[in-house]
């Protein structure tokens, strides 16, 4: 029977692990270089959990600045795991460091911005007496951006380190599966799933590409200047954003639907390049940090 669990468990690879987001805590699950797995928890930021959260476009702002802060603050905190002794797992108080964590966020929102929509526009601009349409040019733009996002994550896959994070992608979204189908947590029930998952972050990042280019073109009609053009690249990207989140929303809830498998298409397709088949030792990590976020929100407030 499937779990009927309200709240949609959702996580991302970090190094040597996974972490799982719940409804009320975060786990982590860490690979050691000794074999053992190291695990942490925490309690989420409130403002994340919050009446905003259920707001159609607004939640799907808060929840990309979540994505981007845990994200960043699982990555850090991955690292220490994999390398701290036995027993030596950070305690719920400690945390990044402030500066640390800002100045991380900031590079990772500039180097974001710049490479997936300044260039495009910056070679559209060049290109601009060629194509002569302002139609033409967003179209071209978002081709470009297209294939910037699919050059980038396949060129970052040939890296042996990438190509581990990429199998723990993968354990992650089956054991998201097997959970939300209501089967015991091990690993033959695990591997009974396959790798992509509609809720995934890299269809998150598609449908970014190909929402952005319908709300361009539209602003296209408005024929304004090149700065604003520019502009318009960063000032929409909260738009952008939110709109795509519905989507992802949507598709991930009608997974069985016509509709909701259209959706969830092109997405599970580019997966085949963010995820690998996990051995059994990287699936075991996944369901530890699977059950350690259950386990924690079963307990309630403390």
């Amino acid at each position: 029977m499937a779990n009927q669990s309200v709240h949609a468990y959702g996580g991302q690879a970090v190094i040597e692990g996974v972490m799982i987001r719940g409804r009320e805590w975060f786990s982590l699950a860490v690979r050691r270089q000794d074999g053992s797995i190291e695990q942490h928890r925490e309690r989420l930021n409130p403002l994340y959990n919050g009446r905003l959260r259920r707001w159609p476009l607004v939640r799907g702002v808060l929840a990309l600045a979540e994505t981007l802060v845990l994200g960043i603050k699982a990555l850090q905190m991955s690292a220490d795991l994999a390398a701290s002794e036995p027993g030596q797992g950070k305690s719920e108080s400690e945390g990044i460091p402030g500066w640390m964590m800002a100045s991380t966020l900031a590079f990772s929102l500039i180097f974001g911005i710049g490479l997936f929509f300044l260039l495009p526009i910056g070679v559209v601009r060049v290109l601009e007496p060629v194509l002569g349409s302002g139609l033409l040019s967003e179209v071209v733009e978002g081709a470009i951006r297209l294939a910037i996002l699919v050059g980038y994550i396949s060129a970052i896959g040939m890296m042996s380190d990438i190509r581990r994070v990429y199998a723990y992608h993968g354990a992650e979204h089956m054991t998201v599966h097997a959970f939300e189908a209501g089967l015991p947590l091990n690993v033959d029930n695990v591997r009974k799933f396959r790798t992509p998952h509609p809720r995934c972050g890299t269809a998150f990042l598609l449908t970014v590409v190909v929402v952005s280019i319908a709300v361009f073109i539209a602003f296209s009609l408005l024929e304004l200047s090149w700065w604003w053009r520019i502009a318009s690249r960063i000032l929409l990207l909260p738009v952008i954003a939110a709109a795509s989140y519905e989507v992802i929303r949507f598709s991930g809830r009608h997974q069985t639907a016509l509709i909701g498998k259209v959706l969830a298409a092109p997405g599970l397709w580019l997966q085949r390049l963010t995820t690998r088949e996990p051995d059994d030792a990287q699936i075991e990590v996944a369901i530890q940090a699977m059950e350690t976020a259950v386990a924690a929100d079963a307990e309630g407030p403390r």
